[in-house]
């Protein structure tokens, strides 16, 4: 197991990693140290245990932050979806809608048209009514 060397707020610490892990501890050590850098600049120089202590307190809730933040994103992209797909139906019911007006215009043009033709046929049957009436007065006179 290799011992490496890592420095955090000001100072050395000798650690041991298992092989392949150097260059994580490295990476890890480095955000644990600027956390610490800012604590040392904020309250002058801390015991050890206590710049430790809160500068990984600091990256703790940085990371819950981050999870928050991933678990939002997450929810968002889910809602995204969600909406798109409400979308897409409403999409599909203004189709339908437009459908169904131009049936009902159809519909209503139609209906005017078989008006009008019911007024001809009325006014037709009004005039054939009329000349019956004044056929039927026209025999009554003659046999009367």
């Amino acid at each position: 197991m290799p011992e490496i060397k890592i420095h955090i707020g000001g100072r050395d610490f000798d650690v041991v990693c298992k092989d392949g892990e150097e260059e994580f501890l490295h990476s890890a050590a480095s955000m644990l140290d600027v956390e610490a850098t800012a604590l040392n600049t904020a309250m002058g120089r801390i015991p050890e245990s206590r710049m430790l202590l809160m500068s990984g307190l600091m990256l703790a809730d940085k990371t819950a932050s981050l999870e928050d933040q991933l678990a939002a994103a997450a929810r968002e992209k889910e809602g995204g979806q969600l909406a798109h797909e409400v979308s897409a139906e409403m999409d599909k019911l203004k189709v339908d809608l437009d459908a169904a007006n131009t049936k009902a215009s159809d519909a209503e043009k139609a209906l005017a048209d078989k008006v009008v033709e019911m007024a001809t046929v009325e006014a037709d049957l009004k005039a054939t009514l009329e000349t019956m009436e004044r056929m039927v007065t026209a025999l009554e006179e003659k046999g009367a």
